[in-house]
């Protein structure tokens, strides 16, 4: 009965010993699970990195083409104001034009005008009326390129918006 404390201690430190090679081997499986979770988290790291630099190019591309746009718009407001006072202008002076002709030929018919400075009359109008056409023409021209543009800028946003294997 003598050898029962030995043979206890014994086993005591037998399945401690145990105990420490458990808690070894379960200590050096989570630094192998702790390493793999720090490499995943560092690669995750790496790619949101990326996708922020990705979206502040994306951003710096888009206030480009936004200030472009609006560089662009205010042009063609300019233009189109420009030549809706050019317009205005024609159409005044081709206005006062009539008015004298209509008083010319009045004063014709009381016998008191000339035919010749009624002739001359009558060709700055119809010259006035032809400049008048031709500037109809430039703003209707005006008018479909920027519609033109207006289409193919759709367009374009189109095929940007739809997938690539489409």
């Amino acid at each position: 009965m003598s050898d029962i404390p030995e043979l206890q201690r014994r086993i005591t430190a037998a399945l401690d010993r145990i105990g420490q090679g458990l808690d070894g081997m379960t200590k050096t499986g989570e630094a192998g699970e702790t390493e793999t979770l720090r490499q995943q988290l560092e690669d995750e790291k790496l790619a949101n990195a990326q996708l922020e630099e990705r979206i502040k190019k994306l951003k710096e591309s888009l206030s480009e083409a936004e200030a472009a746009r609006d560089a662009a718009q205010s042009e063609s407001a300019d233009k189109i104001k420009d030549l809706d006072k050019s317009l205005q202008s024609l159409r005044q002076a081709n206005q006062q034009l009539r008015d004298n002709n209509t008083a010319l030929r009045e004063a014709n018919a009381e016998g008191v005008g000339e035919a010749h400075l009624i002739n001359k009359a009558m060709l700055a109008e119809l010259e006035g009326l032809r400049a008048s056409r031709a500037a109809d023409k430039s703003e209707a021209d005006a008018i479909l390129s920027e519609m033109d543009a207006i289409l193919k800028r759709a367009a374009d946003g189109d095929d940007a918006t739809q997938p690539e294997d489409a």
